[in-house]
């Protein structure tokens, strides 16, 4: 190649690098893992992890209506209205959109999850989901220990601006990058002026054009290093482009609610229908400490979980993705049985977690726990969380559990086929 080639190349490569943080990792590497016949990425399946932070009151979630000891636990907080998931157990009464979705058989209600010797504290507990592990040190993630296992699935944390990345994602052999919008992969180019900006932006257009066959290094023995770098940046140019046309020209199916759990779910759904590799993503919906005052925020807060989830699903089904998507709801930990003197609830245990898919086996999957039968006023659980962990690493993503998890766990059964 001629030194005017290779600084051409070259001037296109630099500038790619100021693309925010490792997004550009991103782009080089789904530019070539994008969906193909010999890489049918269409039918990998995908993960949507939502963070509960805060401690979710699961007893006000999934409703024993039919027990007494409900309404006697509950004098002020107890749901009188609901919608039934059979003749025993409901949905809070704001949760319509995940109860259209139980309708269509795609919502499945693990009851009574928690784990041995549960803490009560916010920050041990998160690290003890997130890590899949009651180990005193924690300092890798379960997801993150996982995408060892997969390591051409690309991944995302959808965080709010400043949001730190959770533990959950540590661990991965290439960061997790947390992004807001489609903006964020926007190529930044560094020039001095306009001027020059426009002189890089053409020199990007001009190596974007298609390229020969790849040629061969010295002695016939592969590609050679200018090659490689201009198909890097060729092809991190081009999918920065097409993610910046697909934010502007995506229309969902199916309308979001106006909030910040909604917008990182319809970006999740904006980057899978892009067919780039995009197989986990992880998201926060925040503010379930409820401690006093909890009727109204919490129900507010139940709402835009399920409105989201059921926009988010209904808008990817409709774009042919119903079986390849998993989202899986947990909270850090549940809330006592009994609410509190200021009309919250405290610090628990045991609690459900939900999972919707195409594929999951909709309805309950074990019993409610019992509120007579308490752990110092706290509802026992019976499934570890970390079954659950293993259907889906094992049954869904297709990594070894054992590995991610450090030992055997009976996968619960919450998913079809």
């Amino acid at each position: 190649m001629r030194r005017r080639e290779f600084l051409r190349v070259s001037a296109a490569g630099s500038s790619l690098v100021a693309l925010d943080g490792l997004i550009p990792n991103f782009l080089g590497r789904t530019a070539a893992q994008a969906p193909t016949a010999e890489r049918p990425g269409a039918r990998d399946t995908i993960l949507v992890v939502v963070q509960l932070t805060g401690g979710n009151d699961g007893l006000n979630t999934v409703i024993p209506f039919n027990d007494p000891e409900y309404a006697r636990a509950r004098p002020t907080l107890r749901q009188t209205t609901y919608h039934r998931i059979n003749d025993q157990l409901a949905f809070h009464t704001s949760m319509n959109g995940l109860h259209s979705l139980l309708q269509d058989n795609a919502v499945c209600v693990v009851q009574g999850v928690g784990y041995p010797n549960p803490s009560q504290s916010h920050f041990r507990s998160m690290d003890i989901w997130q890590a899949a592990s009651t180990a005193a040190e924690l300092n890798e993630g379960w997801i993150g220990k996982a995408l060892r296992h997969i390591p051409a699935a690309a991944s995302f944390h959808l965080a709010n601006q400043n949001e730190s990345a959770p533990l959950a994602l540590t661990g991965a052999p290439a960061r997790v990058p947390s992004i807001g919008t489609l903006d964020d992969f926007q190529l930044r180019l560094q020039a001095a002026n306009a001027a020059d900006r426009r002189n890089q932006r053409q020199l990007l257009d001009t190596v974007s054009a298609p390229l020969a066959p790849m040629g061969r290094g010295v002695g016939g023995e592969g590609p050679n290093l200018l090659d490689f770098v201009q198909r890097t940046a060729v092809q991190t140019y081009a999918s920065s482009r097409r993610l910046q046309e697909i934010g502007r020209n995506y229309q969902p199916r199916f309308p979001y609610p106006q909030s910040a759990l909604a917008n990182h779910l319809r970006l999740a759904a904006q980057l899978i229908d892009a067919g780039l590799g995009a197989r986990l993503f992880y998201v926060t919906h925040d503010g379930f400490d409820t401690h006093a005052g909890q009727a109204g925020p919490h129900a507010n807060l139940l709402r835009d979980l399920s409105d989201s989830i059921n926009a988010f699903f209904r808008d990817l089904s409709a774009r042919g993705h119903r079986d390849r998507v998993l989202i899986m709801t947990f909270s850090e930990f549940g809330r006592r049985a009994r609410e509190n003197g200021s009309r919250g609830t405290d610090h628990g245990s045991g609690a459900p977690m939900i999972l919707v898919g195409g594929r999951v086996k909709s309805g309950v999957i074990g019993a409610h726990p019992s509120l007579t039968d308490l752990d110092n006023g706290n509802l026992r659980h019976h499934t570890d969380f970390r079954q659950v962990y293993a259907a889906i690493l094992d049954r869904w993503l297709g990594v070894p559990s054992r590995q991610v998890l450090g030992q055997e766990f009976r996968p619960t059964d919450v998913l079809r086929g």
